[in-house]
């Protein structure tokens, strides 16, 4: 029996923050009623490369109802109650207010479902001088200054997933789980507002405390702000490779072993992490010629050796074949499609994903 089976959950969601919250309650077994407009969730027509469907939503909606309904009529508006008189949890991701406008503002949830989780996912919150502004995932990167501190020295970038979405449901899902076990203390029902925007900017928290410190953040590419060396280098025969010193002891193990100058673990220039920042070209200078002069074997044999962490540069083709990849496969309208697991493992359960629903009353789509 998987934790969640029993309880229902109703996911008025589009798009990507509500339904990663909504599949991960799912995975864990609860029966979760999407209502989609009679168009669909936008997020299906976002790509086609997952036999004809798109990624997006073929990745967040496994083991999900779909259920078409028109929110804006009487009709339903009346299944929507009926719904929730059943519900354990409603999750949303509507404009602010409009589920109120729809008649089922937060006074009207808290008394007539007094066992209810709601959970409302907004761009900027409920209440603040944006809380009415549009917000999309890359809308919230740009405004809370992620894409500042994102790419190399010439220009900002975008992350390149979702992270601002994913963030968000990732927070959503937490702090649904601990509702249900407040209530399950308590026997109420609680009310759960999410922003994009507070959720990156407390992932923020770091460079944001760095710049109120005099030490803002800088655009370094594949660099960390904060440790060096941790960054890329390129072996005699091509191959890059990510290597990350996490202390001072272990910098005196890599000057050792792979610079072969055990006197530049002591050098006053480089013998702590502080000083290695503030020297960083020397230090990534020296490493950049180590590397150069040796081969990508060799240089992770000594790497191994030394005990330093390191990493292949790869793309989404190495992940594609990578060794460690672990996938599900899961069914569609269009046939079976395989990606990646989700991360966590369950000791003794052999967990099963359901099928991703189609849009009722549509055509089947292509293969």
């Amino acid at each position: 029996m998987r934790p969640l089976e029993g309880l229902t959950v109703i996911a008025i969601e589009q798009a990507v923050a509500a339904p990663f919250a909504t599949c991960r309650l799912a995975d864990a077994g609860a029966r979760v009623i999407k209502i989609e407009r009679p168009e669909g969730d936008f997020a299906r027509g976002y790509d086609d490369v997952a036999r004809g469907q798109s990624s997006y939503f073929v990745w967040l909606n496994r083991g999900k109802e779909s259920r078409v309904l028109d929110l804006a009529s009487p009709e339903g508006k009346s299944a929507l109650a009926d719904l929730l008189a059943g519900a354990d949890v409603l999750v949303q991701n509507l404009k602010r207010g409009a589920l109120g406008r729809l008649g089922f503002p937060p006074e009207r949830l808290a008394r007539d479902y007094p066992r209810l989780i709601s959970c409302a996912i907004s761009g900027y919150g409920e209440d603040g001088p944006m809380a009415d502004r549009k917000a999309y995932d890359l809308l919230i990167q740009s405004e809370t200054g992620l894409c500042s501190i994102t790419g190399g020295p010439e220009e900002p970038a975008r992350v390149g997933i979702s992270i601002v979405d994913i963030a968000t449901g990732a927070t959503a899902h937490a702090a649904i789980l601990e509702a249900l076990i407040q209530r399950g203390i308590t026997g109420k029902g609680t009310q759960i507002a999410i922003s994009m925007f507070d959720v990156m900017a407390d992932w923020l928290t770091v460079p944001l405390m760095n710049h109120e410190g005099g030490k803002g953040p800088k655009r370094i590419g594949m660099r960390h702000p904060s440790i060096a060396p941790y960054g890329v280098f390129t072996s005699r025969d091509g191959q890059q490779i990510l290597i990350s010193v996490q202390s001072d002891r272990e910098w005196r193990k890599l000057a050792e072993l792979f610079l072969e100058a055990p006197e530049l673990g002591r050098d006053p220039r480089l013998a702590t992490n502080l000083a290695r920042v503030a020297n960083r070209d020397l230090t990534d200078a020296m490493l950049s010629a180590a590397f150069a002069s040796t081969d990508a074997a060799a240089a992770i044999d000594l790497l191994i050796r030394a005990d330093i962490a390191f990493a292949n540069v790869n793309d989404m083709a190495g992940l594609s074949r990578h060794p460690h990849l672990r996938r599900i496969r899961v069914e569609t309208e269009a046939g079976p499609v395989s990606y990646p697991a989700p991360a966590a493992q369950f000791a003794g359960q052999d967990r099963h994903y359901g099928p991703v629903p189609a849009l009722p009353n549509s055509h089947k789509r292509p293969t």
